[in-house]
């Protein structure tokens, strides 16, 4: 005997009253999975939506400056080598000091800092970047007991 035919045997073996608690059993299951499948996930994500926005809203806008940044790069004229070193070496004794020193060797630059405060670094980078175009090639760098960083920072000029 198959399953089918052995169930409705079953089923018309029961009391009405059973049969009413098995059918009222059935539905509270069958919502159950519904809101488990459907409703409860939609539910979760509406309540996250307006969250989530704001996170895409944020990263679109670094986007975009980041973009503006790239085209004001983009956009400014050829700079020699030459130019490239003389503004990175002006940015180093502007903003490191005495805590910088630079190396130079054909379109690498090695900088060696010593002691140097972290807004002065991230200021000096900023600048190295726009005004000499030099990008961080590699950073080896700690922070000493006092706060400050120690280490080099090797760059890359622009070809000659």
């Amino acid at each position: 005997m198959t399953a089918a035919p052995m169930l409705r045997q079953r089923w018309a073996g029961l009391a009405p009253r059973e049969k009413l608690w098995v059918a009222v059993a059935g539905a509270l299951l069958a919502l159950g999975l519904v809101w488990l499948i459907a409703i409860g996930p939609a539910l979760a994500t509406l309540r996250n939506a307006e969250t989530q926005r704001r996170a895409v809203d944020a990263q679109l806008q670094q986007m975009r400056s980041l973009q503006a940044q790239a085209q004001a790069l983009q956009g400014q004229p050829k700079q020699s080598h030459e130019d490239a070193v003389r503004l990175l070496e002006l940015s180093v004794r502007e903003r490191l000091g005495t805590t910088g020193r630079t190396l130079i060797a054909g379109d690498r630059v090695t900088v060696t800092l010593t002691g140097a405060a972290p807004d002065a670094v991230a200021l000096w980078l900023t600048q190295a970047r726009v005004n000499a175009r030099a990008l961080p090639n590699e950073a080896h760098l700690t922070r000493n007991p006092a706060g400050r960083w120690d280490g080099t920072v090797v760059l890359t000029l622009p070809p000659r």
